[in-house]
């Protein structure tokens, strides 16, 4: 009937009503008739298979964005091989890297690329925590904690996922993941 007004009534019979606010689709961010772009990924589009796995750690109802690193990122950066790390020897220690990776780049809320202004700065707490801190470049590509994306606004169910050029972690698990030179 009226459909900005909420009644509740109690067992005391009184009835209490409230008026709620008009909700307004415009902000800063969206402006007022605000298109989101976003396309699903297929299967083949390359996410990587680490990618994979971190995506599928997440459950599937809820919305999560996802800075995933790159193929590339993860050989360069955490010395991860698809056909060397995933080995039955070597599987239990593969997911733990990728798992607290995933802790450090999902945050729990859909984040487009078309969402960020342009040349200001927004920051989340990732799951584990740590806080990054989000804009973008001139080519309209997120930079996450000076790591900059290389795909943006990829879709798994309700998980936006961003293909990063680096990998998104803590000083102390980046030390924890360095060759280690001092062995003989």
């Amino acid at each position: 009937m009226f459909p900005h007004i909420v009644a509740f009534e109690f067992p005391s019979r009184s009835v209490s009503v409230f008026q709620l606010p008009e909700a307004s689709l415009r902000n800063e961010v969206t402006g007022p008739y605000r298109t989101i772009r976003n396309r699903k990924v297929s299967k083949d589009e390359a996410i990587g298979k680490f990618g994979e796995m971190m995506i599928e750690m997440l459950p599937e109802d809820l919305a999560f964005t996802v800075f995933v690193p790159s193929h590339e990122a993860f050989e360069r950066d955490l010395r991860l091989q698809v056909d060397d790390s995933l080995v039955a020897e070597k599987r239990n220690d593969t997911y733990a890297v990728v798992s607290r990776i995933l802790g450090f780049s999902a945050v729990p809320r859909t984040l487009f690329s078309t969402t960020v202004p342009s040349g200001k700065e927004v920051f989340y707490d990732s799951l584990s925590g740590f806080t990054l801190y989000i804009s973008k470049d001139g080519d309209g590509m997120l930079v996450v904690n000076r790591i900059r994306s290389e795909k943006v606004d990829l879709r798994r169910r309700e998980i936006v996922v961003h293909v990063m050029d680096g990998v998104l972690m803590d000083g102390e698990f980046e030390q924890a993941v360095q060759p280690d030179y001092t062995k003989d």
